[in-house]
């Protein structure tokens, strides 16, 4: 099979999805890897790398797309690259679809087998291929809101972890799944004072038990949300419904009666955010100003941190990607739910119930859609 890597073009997007290990892999199969120029570079990955690695190296995307069976990327296509689509073309990589009817319509239009990293899932619930980004941004929350809290971002002044006789700050978590956890871990380490909410009380459990009760734990209502956030310094929104648009759990009305100079961190914005006044920001300009309460809300945050990102992402899907080559999509699919369950359009036909209820759209089965 051809597999072919385009370089991203998100804002900020420096990370690649085949490392040059993952190419050496491939090539060894019998398969041929296409790799644009460049795309490593922003990971610390050099050309050389990838053609030593026994890649095949290109100028642009057109070729990749032509010729490639399957294309790899990290983030969803961007509006120039639609174009670049084609019938039957495999793409895998994060899709998001639930809070993008323009790109769930530029897919069906194009007739693109979409496959989304987000909503690989097992019969357990867990969502593998989301886990390593979830890890890196859950962490990464904390880091870029314990910066926003200094009084240069128009924070509140405060050092997370207090100092001796100064109290530490409030740091507020929605969402108990990977990245909730991992942003207790290191708001907790921080010395801050943790408080998190979830709707699932084993979670809650868990949480209180690996912790040793040092964290807060709440039930998510309504009730408990608002007060919440209104003793919050930060507000970190980890919610996550696998493949359907986040729940909005914190209204306007509730952020105008925040701290003045409070943030919130909205890790959940890639699938619409839990926040209302929550919109999409970039790496080059991340943060904005609502009703005095900084907003922090970059839908790959994970690309700030891109060496560690691109090596922790590609070490979940090489396995994937390698069973597509390998078997072909039929075979990969019939032999693995999990990645079956990744698959959001084929055929210009929707598949995923995620996105077919964001956009009240019909959902067809998978086989029906691919004509099995």
């Amino acid at each position: 099979m051809v597999v072919g890597v385009p370089k991203e073009i998100k804002d900020g997007e420096n990370r690649v999805a085949l490392t040059p290990a993952g190419a050496y892999d491939l090539v060894n199969r019998g398969h041929t890897v296409l790799i644009q120029r460049g795309a490593g570079l922003g990971s610390g990955l050099t050309d050389e790398e990838y053609r030593s690695a026994g890649a095949t190296l290109v100028d642009g995307p057109e070729e990749i797309y032509q010729r490639a069976e399957l294309v790899v990327k990290v983030k969803e296509p961007l509006e120039p690259e639609y174009p670049l689509l084609r019938e039957g073309l495999i793409l895998f990589t994060y899709l998001h679809l639930a809070s993008s009817e323009s790109l769930t319509q530029a897919l069906g239009k194009r007739g693109v087998i979409a496959i989304g990293y987000e909503t690989i899932e097992t019969k357990e619930g867990k969502l593998p291929a989301l886990v390593p980004m979830s890890e890196v941004a859950g962490r990464m929350a904390m880091q870029v809101g314990m910066r926003l809290l200094e009084a240069e971002y128009g924070g509140r002044g405060i050092l997370v972890g207090g100092v001796p006789g100064v109290p530490p700050a409030e740091v507020v978590v929605l969402g108990c799944g990977v990245v909730g956890l991992n942003a207790a871990k290191v708001a907790l380490g921080l010395g801050a004072q943790v408080t998190i909410l979830d709707i699932n009380h084993d979670r809650l459990k868990y949480l209180d038990d690996i912790m040793h009760g040092h964290v807060i734990t709440w039930y998510a209502n309504p009730l408990n949300i608002e007060k919440a956030a209104l003793y919050a310094d930060l507000l970190i929104g980890a919610v996550l419904v696998p493949g359907a648009r986040t729940p909005m759990l914190v209204s306007e009305k509730v952020v105008r009666k925040m701290k003045p100079g409070a943030v919130i961190v909205d890790v959940s914005v890639d699938q619409g955010g839990c926040v209302e006044t929550t919109r999409p920001t970039t790496h080059s300009y991340p943060t904005y100003i609502v009703h005095q309460v900084v907003h922090y809300a970059v839908p790959n945050m994970p690309a700030a941190v891109p060496r560690t990102s691109t090596f922790a992402l590609t070490n979940v899907t090489l396995p994937y990607i390698c069973a597509i080559a390998d078997k072909g999509l039929r075979q990969a699919l019939q032999d693995d739910l999990a990645l079956a369950r990744g698959v959001n359009l084929a055929y210009g036909q929707v598949v995923h119930s995620g996105v077919a209820e964001a956009f009240g759209l019909d959902r067809v089965p998978l086989s029906e859609a691919l004509g099995w």
